[in-house]
């Protein structure tokens, strides 16, 4: 943290534009060198950059931010000069020279959480909002960017811990009024409305990783029975070879689509049968091991034929975790009316993937199945934070199921098992290398 960092903050490549970012207390040491002075600060000045020895290395603007009020809570500087990779490399090397050293992957983000500028739910939503795939969850990492889901965080926090305060202080004074306190109908009232938040922050967050992650989608069956044809009707365009030969599909292909701003990964997978082709054996082996790893499996039946065998035996081997939904399909041909409804294996749509009847109706059940209710998430929400809110409300129930039991000190240690959960998200408790892993994935320049 007593160092100067400096990095590229643009792609590589070339662009009209390209930014290099400096942070720590040589920076307005850096910027004189370079430009000749230090710039006003938070005010954009034309300068050239030169070299110790004279050398123009660019032209462009400099910005100064003095420490704290900086992205990083350091004193930071900005050049923005021409974007390409020579001259980019060019300033680097002569900062490096003058005596900063190369960012790691999301230092300048790390140390503005290190100097309480962002907290670390707010400094991941800043990876979150630049990977963003969508507009639905750029929109909602900004809005965690901006403490939307640190505000939520800490207003249950405050309400444990309100409780906390009230539990441990009858267990220390058991002779002062109230001693039945675990009984009494304000303690009722304080653990249904945080359990009520707790669960509904837990609602939140799950929309928010299905933001931010998307749900994977294995579309299996027999050969020729449409996989490829729904794939290309889901995608908007021909992503897969569509032909009358059994077989015609013998790797896994893989889409990224939007359901109401939601990502969506589709896997189509080579016909499950008996085959002497060792390519299309290697197919179908892919084929079950993108089962495993799927959220859901599209099982896709011709409606003419209707359920087999090998259909009841793929569902039976699914693991628990996996959905499975039916896509009865040419019910062009068929004539079933398109739409949702109840079968053998559980939800079954009939559609036709030739004409596009019944596409609709899947894209609502696959958006029901993603968790969306409609409206944008508020919030995005990473799997870590998935976690640590549903241990925060296996610890709350605990607290309640104590209370029952009579025993304070329990209920109170439950208490701080579910607030040190919450902590970890906002990282007022969390292990250096939960930050490494955490910050390891940025960007150089962020």
């Amino acid at each position: 943290m007593g160092d100067t960092i400096c990095a590229v903050a643009t792609p590589p490549g070339h662009g009209g534009v390209g930014i290099v970012r400096v942070s720590g207390p040589r920076a307005p040491a850096l910027a004189e060198a370079l430009t000749g002075r230090v710039p006003q600060a938070r005010h954009a000045q034309y300068a050239r950059f030169r070299a110790a020895d004279g050398t123009l290395l660019d032209e462009g603007i400099a910005l100064y931010f003095p420490a704290p009020h900086s992205f990083t809570g350091e004193h930071v500087l900005e050049l923005q000069g021409h974007g390409g990779p020579v001259v980019m490399d060019r300033l680097i090397a002569e900062l490096v020279r003058l005596g900063a050293r190369p960012a790691r992957p999301g230092e300048f983000s790390e140390r503005a959480f290190l100097n309480g500028k962002l907290d670390l739910a707010q400094a991941e939503a800043v990876a979150d909002l630049i990977a963003a795939t969508t507009e639905a969850g750029a929109r909602a990492a900004l809005r965690s960017l901006s403490g939307e889901f640190s505000g939520r965080i800490h207003e249950l926090v405050r309400g444990l811990t309100d409780l906390r305060v009230y539990v441990e202080a009858a267990i220390d004074f058991p002779d002062e009024e109230g001693v039945e306190f675990l009984q009494a109908e304000a303690v009722n009232r304080r653990l249904d409305a945080l359990e009520a938040q707790m669960h509904a922050l837990l609602r939140g967050a799950r929309h928010g990783q299905l933001l931010r992650d998307g749900m994977n989608v294995v579309i299996a069956g027999r050969p020729n029975a449409g996989k490829s044809s729904l794939l290309n009707r889901l995608a908007g365009y021909e992503a897969a070879i569509v032909t009358e030969i059994a077989g015609t599909t013998r790797d896994v292909l893989r889409e990224r689509i939007q359901i109401h701003g939601m990502p969506l990964h589709v896997i189509d997978t080579a016909g499950l049968r008996d085959s002497p082709d060792p390519i299309e054996q290697e197919g179908i082996r892919r084929a079950h091991q993108a089962m495993t790893q799927a959220d859901r499996v599209l099982l896709v039946i011709d409606d003419a034929q209707g359920l087999g065998r090998p259909e009841r035996e793929l569902a039976a081997s699914l693991p628990p975790h996996t959905g499975l939904t039916v896509i009865r399909n040419k019910v062009d041909i068929s004539h079933r009316p398109p739409g949702e409804c109840q079968g053998e294996l559980g939800t079954e749509i009939a559609l036709s993937a030739q004409t596009g009847e019944g596409l609709d109706a899947l894209r609502e059940h696959l958006a029901a199945s993603m968790g969306y209710q409609g409206g944008e998430g508020e919030f995005i929400a990473r799997r870590r934070h998935l976690s640590a809110l549903e241990r925060a409300a296996e610890a709350l129930a605990a607290a309640g199921a104590q209370r029952e039991l009579g025993s304070g000190e329990l209920m109170a240690e439950d208490l701080r098992a579910a607030q040190q959960a919450l902590a970890e998200i906002t990282g007022e408790f969390s292990s250096d290398d939960l930050l490494g892993e955490i910050f390891s994935s940025f960007c150089i320049g962020k």
